[in-house]
C-alpha cells in the first residue's frame, strides 16, 4: 500500500501552473512539505516558469498546478482566448461609452442564443436564482450597491463545435419548427455521471480537486433542474415542456422547477425525477451559455469564479469531443396541431 502523503508532482516534472488567471508551462524544481516537522502537512512545489527569469520562480500549492496533458493544454489555450476576448469587449465598451457620452446603453452580457429565448424570461429567472431572493425598495438598492462588485462577469469559451451545434439547434427549432426528441436517450444526469466517472480517476482521492469536481457536477444538476423551465427553452418548445413535465411532476406545478435532490445519479427504474432525466445535451449546452449571467448573480469571489470557469471549460471540451454520443442526430417534425398550440392559435 502506497504511503498516504506523497507529492502529486515529482521533481523535474513538466507541469502547467496558474499565474493569476492563465496557465503557463513550468517545471517542478522540488516538492516541499509546508511544515517539515509534520509529515502529514500539505505539499508545496517550487516551480520555474518556462522562458521566465529565475526571479519569477515560485512556491505554489498543488491546486495551482495541472498535469501537462493535451486536455490541460487545450484548457490553457481557452483561458488565453477568454482573456483576449474579455479585453476586446472591455475596450469596445470603453469606446462605445466614449462615443455616446453620458447616455447609458443596454447590458452586453449573455449571447445571441440565450437572447433568442426571450429576454423577459431570462431577466426574471436570473433574479429568481439570487442567493437571498428578491428584495424590495431601498433595502435591495443598498445591497445591490454593496455587492455588485463582488462577482466578476466571466466569459465561458465554448468549443467551436458546440457553437456550431447550438446554431443548428436554433435553426431546427425556430426555423424548421422541429423539436428535440424526448425523453433523451442520454439525459443530462447520465451525461454528467459519465463525465464524473471519466474525470474523477484523474484526481487524487480526497483532494481538493476531487471535491471541487463533485461540487461542480452536483451544482450543474441543480442549476439545470431549476433553470430549464425558466431560462433554457425556446417559446416553440414550451408546449412540449408542458407535456413532458407531467412525467416528473404529477401535480403539474406552475413554476417549471424540478427536484434536484434526487438527481445525483441516473434512475435505475427509468422513472424521471426531474428535467435532468428527460432533457439531454442540447439543453445542457444552452445552460453553459447562460452560466456567466447566472454566476454574476452569486456572491462568489474571483478565485472561486476562476476555478469554476476552469472546470466548466474542461467539461465543455469533453462534451464537444463526445458530441456524437450525446447529441441527437435528427430532430422530430411537429404536427400542425402542435404548431398552432405553440403559437397560441
Amino acid at each position: 500500500m502506497a504511503p498516504a502523503n506523497q507529492p502529486l508532482y515529482a521533481k523535474d516534472e513538466k507541469v502547467l501552473c496558474f499565474h493569476h488567471e492563465l496557465l503557463y508551462e513550468a517545471k517542478v524544481m522540488e516538492p516541499v512539505l509546508e511544515n517539515p516537522d509534520d509529515k502529514k502537512s500539505p505539499w508545496k512545489y517550487k516551480v520555474h516558469y518556462k522562458g521566465w527569469k529565475n526571479t519569477w520562480d515560485d512556491l505554489v500549492p498543488a491546486d495551482r498546478l495541472r498535469k501537462d496533458t493535451e486536455e490541460n493544454r487545450e484548457l490553457a489555450q481557452n483561458l488565453r482566448w477568454d482573456l483576449k476576448e474579455q479585453t476586446r469587449l472591455q475596450n469596445a465598451k470603453k469606446s462605445q461609452t466614449a462615443s455616446v457620452g453620458k447616455k447609458r446603453g443596454g447590458m452586453t452580457g449573455g449571447s445571441d442564443f440565450s437572447s433568442a429565448r426571450g429576454s423577459e424570461e431570462r431577466h426574471s429567472s436570473v433574479q429568481a436564482m439570487g442567493p437571498r431572493g428578491i428584495k424590495r425598495g431601498r433595502d435591495f438598492d443598498i445591497e445591490r450597491e454593496e455587492n455588485t462588485h463582488v462577482t466578476p462577469r466571466i466569459l465561458l469559451p465554448l468549443p467551436p463545435h458546440l457553437k456550431s451545434l447550438l446554431v443548428d439547434d436554433w435553426e431546427s427549432i425556430t426555423k424548421n419548427l422541429q423539436l428535440v426528441p424526448l425523453p433523451s436517450p442520454h439525459p443530462v444526469n447520465s451525461i454528467l455521471s459519465e463525465y464524473l466517472a471519466q474525470e474523477m480517476p484523474k484526481r487524487r482521492a480526497g483532494s481538493a480537486d476531487a471535491d471541487v469536481l463533485e461540487e461542480v457536477v452536483h451544482g450543474l444538476r441543480e442549476y439545470f433542474d431549476k433553470c430549464l423551465g425558466r431560462l433554457l427553452l425556446y417559446r416553440f418548445e414550451r408546449e412540449q415542456f408542458a407535456e413532458v413535465r407531467n412525467t416528473w411532476e404529477p401535480n403539474n406545478r406552475d413554476d417549471g422547477v424540478g427536484t434536484a435532490d434526487d438527481t445525483n445519479n441516473t434512475n435505475d427504474n427509468k422513472t424521471p425525477k426531474g428535467p435532468g432525466d428527460v432533457y439531454g445535451a442540447e439543453h445542457l449546452t444552452r445552460l453553459f451559455v447562460s452560466m456567466p449571467e447566472l454566476i454574476a448573480q452569486t456572491n462568489m469571489d474571483s478565485q472561486a469564479v476562476g476555478r469554476l470557469k476552469e472546470e466548466l471549460s474542461k467539461l465543455t471540451s469533453w462534451l464537444a469531443k463526445h458530441s456524437n454520443d450525446y447529441f441527437t442526430a435528427e430532430y422530430e417534425n411537429t404536427t400542425q396541431e402542435y404548431q398552432d398550440k405553440a403559437r397560441g392559435v
